[in-house]
């Protein structure tokens, strides 16, 4: 994807950045794929934000021309957010390069702390426009996560456009409750239904939607910066390996999923098999697990196989050792 041309107008004007949100699993990746991918003409800067030591969504973003920062092993809306920063400025000294920055935030992310981030350092205000919170909202689980999850009501009450996702695995009855809780919560963002994130771009990218009033109404402290403290019984754990047996990674992932599927929040992996030229990713939500072939394994990236499991009161011991029993053996 080649870069738009700036002209010398546009060059001084502030760059739009949107950011992405939603609750683990909810389609956050899936969306950023389809805008890197699309044919609208514009060159972004992206940042990945992920939960956990062991960077994947990175790798889960498509090839592409943009230039994608890694930023992991912390939250963008606490412990990393002076990363946020410092990678701003550095984008903001080459003028002319991208037409905007996308950032993706980690499931558990609080979207108030990232967007003070644009209002709190003036060198970012002056130079960026926060012009859009866009939270995707899985159909068919956020009823569970506004009970168990108080990020993911953050979410969605902080939102300028909801993506309601997933909505061919939900009846009609279930839609409309979903609509309601959202609507309950968030009253004045525009909610498009999709399914995997399906949605012409020019309804959420460089829209102007941020509306600083409204988000002072929900949140009167907005503009106070503070700290934002995780629910602690959400862990995650990073495994790693070489190449795995195929068969018993399946059988692996299957019993877990069925045994501990309403505690885990997110898996996913990118892996080695053996014999097989192909990295295949795989990505789950409770007991539903997909997965597929991605691209071939590059002559200079070593094979390996690295999958993180997210969640609450896990077997931490059990999955390490399923894991390590997919092993080929050296």
């Amino acid at each position: 994807m080649s870069a738009a041309p700036i002209s010398s107008a546009t060059a001084t004007a502030p760059i739009p950045v949107t950011v992405l949100t939603g609750y683990l699993g909810a389609g956050k990746t899936t969306l950023l794929n389809r805008i890197l991918t699309e044919d609208h003409g514009k060159k972004y800067a992206v940042i990945v934000n992920e939960f956990g030591e062991v960077g994947i969504d990175n790798d889960l973003v498509v090839d592409t021309d943009e230039e994608v920062f890694e930023m992991n092993n912390g939250c963008i809306c606490c412990t990393v957010r002076g990363d946020l920063i410092r990678i701003i400025e550095g984008l903001m000294k080459r003028k002319g390069s991208f037409d905007g920055i996308l950032i993706e935030t980690t499931g558990l992310a609080d979207p108030a702390p990232v967007a003070q981030t644009f209002f709190m350092d003036d060198d970012v205000r002056a130079r960026t426009r926060l012009d859009a919170i866009v939270t995707v909202v899985d159909a068919l689980n956020l009823a569970s996560r506004l009970d168990d999850a108080p990020e993911a009501e953050d979410q969605v009450a902080f939102a300028d456009v909801i993506l309601l996702n997933k909505v061919d695995l939900v009846t009609p009855e279930q839609l409309a409750r979903v609509r309601s809780d959202i609507r309950a919560i968030n009253p004045y963002a525009r909610v498009i239904e999709t399914e995997r994130c399906k949605v012409d771009l020019g309804e959420i990218l460089d829209k102007g939607a941020f509306d600083l009033t409204r988000i002072l109404s929900v949140d009167p402290d907005f503009l106070v910066d503070d700290h934002h403290h995780h629910n602690e019984d959400v862990r995650s754990i990073s495994l790693k390996a070489g190449d795995l047996d195929p068969e018993k990674f399946f059988d692996f992932v299957n019993r877990e999923t069925q045994a501990q599927g309403p505690n885990i929040l997110r898996l996913k992996g990118i892996l080695a098999f053996k014999d097989d030229p192909d990295r295949y990713v795989v990505q789950g939500v409770h007991m539903i697990v997909e997965g597929d072939h991605q691209r071939p394994w590059k002559a200079d990236e070593p094979r390996e196989s690295r999958l993180v499991f997210i969640g609450r009161d896990l077997d931490w011991a059990g999955l390490r050792t399923g894991f390590e029993a997919c092993r080929i053996a050296a």
